[in-house]
């Protein structure tokens, strides 16, 4: 279908009202009740992605309008369930994108990608208004399975490297010092190589002691890429304890200023939490004593 085609490639390059055309036009060429609604969740998806942008509220208004839309149609479409309550959230509606995630978690499974995200949504609105890095799951090269939200409460530096990329080379001893300077702390790298060549990668990262998380995305089609809008390398991703994308570019920085500040914070929060529940535990006892 070239309209969903043509709205995925304006979503990637966002230019997203290119792509409330392109899934407008679909809307009025579909027949039956679940094309449209997923004619209606793409247009939400593209107003929602302009109101972030652009900060307007009344694109908001219109994504929430089109998510509302395709739940008439399909009150159990999951994806758009989240979608909505992240309108909604953006609309200063809490406690109705607090229903639309509670209806989320009990349709969804805990194995769903977003269930712990949305159980963060639940707990607190605010972070469904920030500007989250997109969550993803991926095996990585030692055998285990991360999705982002498996890393909250660390901060997280996404690697976007790959071997036929010679500044990704000039790059490598700066990263291996920032794996080791952070080493024991709440602080976790992914290195995510665009690399083809399945053997040649796996070569690379042992003859290059590359000890930290590895996953192969296989080039700028990759999922992981796509979702981070990669489109060169090294590209970097700093993502805080929260799960906030804090800063994105290509190209080589100075980063360990930045890095020192999130972890400063990230470990502060891990103290809190640990005191927190030490006082919790405390007063529980106490009561069972009596």
């Amino acid at each position: 279908m070239c309209e969903l085609e043509a709205w995925d490639a304006a979503m990637q390059a966002a230019d997203f009202k290119v792509a409330e055309e392109q899934a407008t036009a679909m809307l009025g060429n579909v027949a039956g009740p679940a094309m449209k609604a997923r004619a209606e969740f793409m247009l939400g998806k593209a107003w929602l992605a302009d109101g972030r942008k652009e900060s307007l509220n009344k694109d908001f208004v219109a994504a929430e309008a089109a998510f509302h839309a395709a739940l008439q149609l399909k009150p159990d479409y999951l994806d758009c369930i989240y979608e909505d309550g992240k309108a909604l959230a953006y609309l200063n509606h809490d406690d109705l994108a607090i229903a639309r995630f509670q209806l989320f978690l009990k349709l969804a499974g805990p194995n769903d990608l977003n269930y712990a995200r949305v159980q963060r949504f639940v707990a607190n609105p605010d972070l469904a208004r920030s500007r989250l890095a997109a969550n993803f799951r991926v095996t990585t090269l030692d055998g285990k399975n991360i999705t982002l939200e498996s890393l909250a409460g660390k901060v997280v530096l996404l690697d976007f490297w790959a071997i036929w990329c010679p500044p990704c080379h000039i790059a490598l001893p700066h990263l291996k010092k920032i794996v080791t300077e952070f080493a024991g702390q709440p602080f976790v790298v992914l290195s995510i190589s665009l690399d083809s060549d399945d053997g040649k990668w796996r070569e690379f990262t042992s003859k290059n002691h590359m000890t930290w998380p590895q996953y192969r995305d296989g080039g700028y089609s990759g999922e992981i890429s796509r979702l981070y809008g990669v489109q060169g390398v090294p590209t970097t991703a700093i993502i805080d304890a929260e799960g906030v994308l804090q800063r994105q570019f290509v190209g080589s920085e100075d980063i360990e200023g930045k890095l020192r500040q999130l972890v400063a914070l990230a470990t502060a929060a891990q103290k809190q939490t640990s005191s927190l529940t030490q006082i919790s535990s405390g007063s529980t006892t106490l009561a069972q004593q009596r």
